[in-house]
């Protein structure tokens, strides 16, 4: 009885120290949403194709909104811009958008959403910084 609940009890410990994708997300809030942004390839690359997944919720009621229209951009330090409009998903509250960046580094990034399809509406903003990386296996040392 004392082996199988320690195995158990290690079994657990495992599973719970195992990847966690909600600690890769960013999450903001502005005045009336709460966003989770989360990334595919985590950290992103530059010079590919990065998939990002937003999810967008009433701030204070948790309901996700459906409908909405957002974008996310982003602007190098060199001054290279990129963007995309928002793409509704088949959960609720989620939208996806995908950037390409040219260089690597520390990239300002935003997102700008209002609940409705309307150009009255004003929209609301986060803000954070998304390091880059830059893939180093590509170039003509990578086969050695």
């Amino acid at each position: 009885m004392k082996n199988a609940l320690a195995l158990s009890a290690a079994v657990a410990l495992i599973a719970a120290c195992g990847p966690n994708p909600k600690a890769t997300e960013t999450r903001g809030w502005s005045d009336h949403y709460a966003f989770r942004v989360s990334v595919s390839p985590m950290p992103p690359k530059a010079l590919e194709y990065n998939h990002y997944r937003i999810v967008v919720q009433d701030k204070k009621t948790g309901q996700p909104i459906e409908g909405g229209e957002g974008r996310i951009f982003a602007t190098s330090k060199d001054g290279a811009n990129v963007d995309d409009g928002f793409r509704k998903e088949k959960e609720l509250g989620t939208y996806s958008a995908r950037l390409f960046f040219p260089t690597g580094g520390d990239w300002p990034i935003a997102i700008q959403f209002r609940r409705e399809k309307n150009p009255g509406m004003a929209l609301e903003r986060i803000d954070w910084i998304q390091a880059v990386l830059v893939d180093t296996t590509i170039g003509p040392d990578s086969g050695k």
